[in-house]
């Protein structure tokens, strides 16, 4: 096999981030996806965060959209036509995998539900991902990555201490989210590979921002204690954070003594190299007074100075880039981070990669993120619709006005 997923098929309900980037982790495996978008404007990523004016001048969706839906293809339903609910039931019977991120309770006002396409194919894949779960108080509520944040706490501990919650830059919920849904499908493959038995699957966005937080969690179990915004800091060790440089910042780890003897002694054994920091727990209690005194160091030193001085001696330490540094660094092309392909005009188009490698049968790029609907026809025909059944599904509304 080339690709792991060789012949697995996805239909692929979702949209936006969480739901897209998964499918297209399973695009990257070799994994055949249809992206069944609505009519009216398809998958809203499509459009996300971008002008009128940006989009024309991109020539295409936008870049979230690109970022996250390459290796598919695309069809138009409408699921609230009987027409379009028909070619979606035949897709399905089609796959190995189906995915989406409606509310609870819509596949199945559109007949489309685990328990009716479980019947029609027992050994499906079945993935249901919501905001915050199939069940419960809050499962009719839709919520996106920013209220994931807020609601699990995650907010609570984000931003400058003694100031306002501030978000997570990324949408790190959402991507995070993904990685579930990939661990929960490719759990269900091996089942059925080993049992011939499909199954459902269900995650959920609060799902994945506990687990961001789950340490926060068990401490507060344990303890009772919550912890609150502390900048760069991490409450865990010092030092453990940020620190301002002649040029800009950079990030100084040294959790074990080991290491902070080395990390002092690189850096101002004078200064940073007495008695009461050689300890762990006297630097958390000391905290402000380690802080500073690494602080007056740094102040003095360039980024690449501090870098060269604590790399050199094998002490964590990383420059704060900004993200043109981050994604044009070699050591990411160098791991296999950066996915090439040529785009529609013939110039180069870059995408981040699988978030893994398997050196046996590598993920790669063979289709570069769809148009709305540009695999319509195609798909159809390979469901076995001739000529005048697609006509007559078209006149029933299965594909929009």
């Amino acid at each position: 096999m080339k690709h792991v997923l060789e012949n697995i098929r996805v239909v692929d309900f979702s949209r936006v981030f969480a739901g897209p980037d998964a499918t297209q982790i399973l695009g990257d495996l070799g994994a055949d996806v249809i992206k069944v978008e609505d009519p009216e404007g398809g998958d809203e990523c499509r459009y996300l965060g971008v002008t009128r004016d940006q989009l024309t001048a991109l020539g295409g969706p936008s870049p979230s959209f690109r970022a996250l839906n390459r290796n598919k293809r695309s069809i138009t339903l409408d699921l609230s036509t009987d027409a379009g609910k028909q070619v979606a039931v035949r897709l399905i019977e089609s796959a190995d995998v189906v995915v989406n991120n409606f509310r609870p309770g819509t596949m199945e006002r559109f007949g489309l539900g685990y328990e009716a396409m479980a019947k029609l194919k027992p050994g499906l894949i079945y993935c249901d991902f919501q905001s915050y779960g199939p069940v419960g108080p809050l499962s009719h509520i839709g919520a996106n990555d920013l209220a994931l944040q807020a609601f699990s706490g995650l907010m609570s501990i984000t931003g400058e201490e003694g100031g306002a919650p501030a978000r997570a830059g990324s949408a790190i919920v959402d991507l995070h989210a993904s990685l579930g849904i990939v661990s929960g499908v490719l759990a269900a493959l091996f089942h059925r590979e080993r049992t011939g038995e499909g199954q459902r699957v269900d995650t959920s966005l609060m799902l994945s921002a506990a687990h961001l937080m789950s340490y926060f969690y068990q401490e507060y179990w344990l303890t009772g204690r919550m912890h609150r915004r502390m900048g760069t800091a991490n409450h865990l060790s010092v030092p453990n954070q940020a620190f301002p440089t002649r040029d800009g910042y950079t990030v100084i780890i040294a959790p074990s003594d080991e290491m902070w003897a080395r990390c002092a002694a690189a850096l101002d054994p004078e200064k940073l190299g007495i008695p009461e920091y050689r300890i762990a727990s006297d630097r958390l209690r000391l905290r402000k007074d380690v802080v500073a005194a690494i602080t007056e160091v740094t102040m003095k030193l360039t980024n690449a100075e501090v870098h060269e001085k604590l790399s050199a001696v094998k002490v964590n330490v990383a420059v704060v880039q900004d993200i043109g540094s981050a994604a044009d660094h070699a050591q990411f092309e160098a791991v296999g981070g950066v996915f090439r392909r040529p785009g529609s005009s013939g110039e180069e188009q870059r995408y981040v990669g699988t978030p893994f490698r398997l050196h046996g049968t590598p993920g790669e790029i063979t289709r570069s993120p769809p148009a709305l609907g540009e695999h319509t026809a195609e798909i159809l025909a390979e469901a076995g619709y001739g000529e005048a059944e697609i006509a007559a599904l078209k006149a029933g509304g299965a594909f929009g006005e």
